[in-house]
């Protein structure tokens, strides 16, 4: 089955209440009809309003599985979610993080983005569902999406083939990533090959260095 895209998904910031807070956000996104720019920093008609741990460079795009929906639908006991409800930009099909690799470079319409890393949500997705225990489920899920980096700006719109042009040969899948992101015993092996990689996301990767120096120190 070849890959397409399902659907594109944008929104601006919003405040919401939470907690008793006034909290900003742009998780809320909506269905953008007709083509869409994608630029180096994201899409046109698009914000993040926590630029430290959304958005930038590396962080610029957003795919979700669109196969992941019907396991949320069951496992929130809701009969509707709209695509863009995790927040993602792109919802995809044909796609899978068991698959798809760290580097991997993507073409869709005259789009070429390039794959960085998996989601690590913050509690804004809890907002976004009505779920404070929702990050931590979407965590341990491992059903977590990928973020990707532009390397060609141009044109999207629902219905484009998603086409993988170029496979990174380290064979490191966005799995592998999550996988020991969630694991604080991870493997050092297998967290070393994570971390070396040169295509994963540099926030993400120092993190994760830091994380294995310690537990190198310790023993």
């Amino acid at each position: 089955m070849t890959a397409r895209l399902r659907a594109v998904n944008a929104g601006r910031a919003r405040v919401v209440a939470w907690q008793g807070k006034r909290v900003e956000t742009s998780i809320y996104k909506s269905t953008m009809p007709g083509p869409v720019a994608v630029r180096t920093l994201g899409l046109d008609g698009d914000e993040q309003s926590d630029r430290v741990a959304h958005g930038g460079v590396q962080k610029a795009v957003y795919g979700y599985p669109s196969e992941h929906y019907d396991w949320w639908r069951a496992a929130l006991n809701r009969d509707e979610l709209p695509w863009g409800a995790f927040g993602e930009n792109l919802s995809t099909a044909g796609l899978l993080e068991t698959d798809l690799r760290i580097g991997d470079r993507l073409r869709i319409g005259t789009v070429e983005l390039i794959v960085t890393q998996p989601r690590t949500p913050c509690y804004k997705l809890g907002i976004r569902l009505g779920d404070d225990d929702l990050p931590a489920r979407f965590r341990a899920s491992g059903l977590c999406g990928f973020y990707f980096a532009v390397a060609q700006e141009g044109i999207i719109a629902a219905g484009d083939a998603i086409e993988i042009v170029a496979r990174d040969p380290l064979e490191v899948t966005v799995a592998d990533v999550m996988a020991v992101f969630v694991d604080p015993l991870a493997d050092s092996e297998r967290e070393r090959r994570v971390v070396e990689h040169p295509r994963l996301a540099t926030r993400l990767r120092d993190r994760l260095w830091e994380r294995l120096a310690s537990r190198t120190e310790r023993t």
